[in-house]
């Protein structure tokens, strides 16, 4: 079953607080996950890799490097859950 907007926002939070320690109340679909919350590429790819593990989703490389912005993250998940 594929999860809402929302759904995927919590759980996307959920992993980068655990990645690095970023209050989930923090991590808004309007954040930059460079210029607003400061990670790096390497927590980048750990990031993805565990959304890919919780939502069941494949992320490709060259698609991360699109994925600016907490939002882009949460509807490139949203849609690709088909």
């Amino acid at each position: 079953m594929a999860l809402s907007h929302d759904e995927v926002l919590a759980g996307l939070a959920e992993i980068v607080n655990e990645e690095t320690g970023i209050d989930t109340a923090s991590v808004l679909a309007e954040k930059s996950f460079t210029n607003d919350l400061d990670i790096d590429s390497i927590s980048m790819m750990t990031i993805v890799v565990n959304c890919e593990d919780k939502f069941g989703v494949k992320i490709p490389d060259e698609e991360v490097k699109s994925l600016l912005t907490v939002g882009d993250a949460v509807n490139f998940i949203v849609a690709a859950q088909g």
